[in-house]
């Protein structure tokens, strides 16, 4: 006997058949390519960073930074911020959660590195916070930051101070960053000082990666992709740019009160969004990090025997 369907089942497979068509259409439909700045992704579909942060704005924010008496003039560019910003676009650097969580997230990684590369002292001309990207690397390191390492050792006459626009220490992060940027930093540590994409690019794989497992990203604690669990809220961590800084510093910075370290971090970061034309009052909640213990405490000294 042949099998036919009823005309109602018939309908009813044809709209079934149509609406995997159009899920499939819908899924390939927020694929989206713009081009060398971000390509093929569902992050590409949204405004990327060039349509809310152009190179005025880069100026505006780090006004000072080509001045004479600046370390590093002729260096830093919004070129070589867009660049590096481009390889982690399609990861959602800055183009997740819609227009304004991405210029927040600008802002606020950004903040951290004007912080972190600012000369801008005192009665600075144009005030404290205009002196961003002021260095690319530390000027008078008192150390080698050399520790030993099975996995990355110390490459003879290399010195691992301070480089770039998160500066980066010590021969285990270069060797962990460079690895990841597919780049010898562990045997050239001086192309953080050389190379201004690459400084960026080191920065911002620092900013959406988790240093360890189980940990979440300065990016997921920024966006709200990430959930604190019980022993995060017991030990007053939250979502929001106070948590950035405790990840990337831990209890330099946080765990102290409102110290200056912290609270310079957060006065570049609102000034920032001013700039920008977000404004400090968009700051979000948990802006600083003053009662939080650290997510990666700093090892307690051997005892003396």
């Amino acid at each position: 006997m042949k099998n036919t369907l009823s005309p109602s089942a018939a309908i009813a497979a044809t709209l079934l058949l149509l609406a995997a068509a159009l899920v499939s259409v819908d899924a390939k439909a927020k694929v989206c390519d713009k081009g060398w700045e971000c390509s093929k992704s569902e992050f590409c579909c949204n405004e990327t960073i060039t349509d809310f942060f152009q190179v005025y704005q880069f100026e505006n924010l780090f006004s000072k930074r080509n001045t004479p008496i600046a370390h590093a003039v002729g260096y830093w560019d919004y070129h070589s911020f867009i660049t590096a910003a481009a390889v982690y676009e399609p990861l959602g650097f800055g183009t997740t959660g819609g227009k304004q969580m991405g210029m927040k997230e600008v802002a606020a990684f950004l903040g951290h590195v004007g912080s972190k590369t600012s000369c801008g002292y005192g009665v600075a001309t144009g005030g404290p916070l205009a002196w961003g990207l002021c260095y690319n690397h530390e000027l008078s390191p008192s150390q080698s930051y050399c520790t030993p390492s099975l996995r990355y050792p110390c490459t003879p006459g290399a010195d691992y101070y301070g480089r770039g626009a998160l500066p980066v220490y010590w021969n285990d992060n270069y060797g962990i960053i460079g690895e990841n940027l597919k780049i010898d930093l562990l045997n050239h540590p001086e192309y953080l000082e050389q190379n201004a994409t690459m400084a960026f690019q080191a920065a911002i794989w620092r900013w959406m990666n988790p240093m360890k497992k189980k940990q979440p990203s300065a990016h997921d604690v920024f966006v709200g992709n990430w959930k604190p669990t019980k022993n995060d809220t017991d030990s007053k961590r939250f979502p929001g740019f106070g948590a950035t800084m405790n990840l990337l510093y831990g209890d330099m910075v946080c765990g102290q009160g409102f110290v200056d370290g912290m609270n310079n971090i957060i006065s570049h970061y609102q000034y920032y969004l001013d700039l920008m034309g977000v404004g400090r009052e968009q700051s979000g909640d948990n802006l600083d990090c003053a009662e939080q213990a650290a997510f990666n405490p700093t090892p307690a000294p051997a005892a003396s025997s």
